[in-house]
């Protein structure tokens, strides 16, 4: 195979802190150790449909190590073998995706994206184009990486959060329901409970009821707590009705949009116990903001095994934390199942250890 000369870059699917890092450790990586041109697409898939672009160099990419969001733009409603059509309907767009590329000469892609993103790089692998994924999202539900590129941010601000939550919660005894973003997956929900103290966890994997929630908060009034912090996912299965949707996007990749399910708790905690309850939706605040140092770490480490990738001919992967460790494995490893909570896992047992109620059994 020949030596790669030039590569694109874009970030695609919902935006998170350590994007910018990403991108920047690619071109730097690049352009300093491998001689490579760089193009970054704007966008996420949209630039690469509509043919836009611009190059990328060191001076570029200073200053963004720090900043939250893409400086190259994101957008989770362009797949391009699944493109609307006016009047109705949709078509496969994917040979304008390839002839973008074949026009710029790209020898490779890196796409930063989460399980949407990495679905479509995984078609467009197939039909050709060199392509190495960057697995992000405030989520962490990208199975293959033991983390994804934005969790670690997220999960810091739903701490601080819940932080200051604690205080108001404990001045007026009441009982603070706080959603958190994470689609199906709890691990927003989970390990930011665990990190503040939060006494009842809601998350999809485990099924729960009202009353035995109710029965864990009653039983810490016992204990002469007289305030609890509920943390809920987006996605929980609600008793009476699985997940709360929001609402439907008919012509979008992720249809189904979650949302809600703090109201529905706390009108359902309320009714259950004697204290006045109130919610917080964080929504898009858990995504904004500065990256942590370990995103920015993390990112960086992915764009220099990304573009290591693609210049020893490597495609079809995804770049990968196991343990310590940055490793490739197939885009069909991270893409065919998200990666959940285990109920059983150590992280839900280091909970339960400590008195988090869960909302599955009564607590004592």
């Amino acid at each position: 195979m020949a030596r790669p000369r030039h590569i694109g870059v874009l970030t695609a699917g919902g935006d998170c802190p350590g994007m910018n890092a990403a991108v920047r450790a690619v071109v730097k990586t690049a352009e300093h150790r491998h001689e490579l041109r760089v193009t970054g697409f704007l966008d996420g898939f949209a630039g690469l449909l509509a043919d836009r672009a611009r190059p990328l160099g060191f001076d570029d990419v200073a200053g963004i190590l720090v900043q939250g969001g893409t400086m190259l733009g994101a957008s989770n409603r362009d797949d391009p073998f699944h493109v609307p059509i006016t009047g109705g309907g949709y078509e496969d767009r994917s040979d304008a995706v390839l002839a973008t590329a074949a026009r710029h000469g790209l020898d490779g892609l890196v796409v930063v994206g989460g399980d949407g993103s990495l679905t479509i790089a995984r078609r467009l692998a197939a039909r050709g184009l060199p392509i190495v994924g960057i697995p992000k999202t405030i989520d962490n539900d990208v199975s293959g990486t033991d983390i994804t590129v934005g969790f670690d941010s997220a999960l810091c601000v739903v701490t601080e959060a819940l932080d200051r939550l604690h205080t108001t919660a404990a001045a007026h005894h009441r009982v603070m329901v706080v959603e958190v973003m994470g689609r199906q997956a709890g691990w927003i929900a989970l390990e930011g409970g665990i990190a503040a103290g939060g006494d009842v966890v809601l998350i999809p994997e485990i099924p729960f009821r009202y009353e035995a929630a109710a029965a864990g908060i009653l039983a810490r009034a016992h204990r002469g707590r007289r305030f609890s912090i509920v943390v809920v996912a987006e996605g929980a299965l609600c008793p009476d009705g699985g997940p709360v949707v929001r609402r439907r996007i008919a012509d979008s990749p992720e249809p189904i949009r979650l949302g809600g399910v703090g109201a529905v708790v706390s009108d359902a905690l309320e009714a259950l116990v004697p204290f006045e309850v109130r919610y917080v939706v964080l929504g898009h605040l858990q995504r904004g903001g500065v990256p942590t140092a370990f995103d920015r770490m993390l990112a960086t480490r992915f764009g220099v095994a990304a573009v290591t990738a693609l210049a020893e001919g490597a495609s079809g992967c995804m770049v990968a934390l196991h343990g310590d460790r940055i490793e490739r494995v197939p885009i069909d490893e991270s893409v065919t199942r998200p990666r959940l909570v285990d109920p059983l896992g150590e992280r839900v047992t280091v909970a339960r250890s400590v008195g988090t109620i869960f909302g599955d059994e009564v607590s004592a």
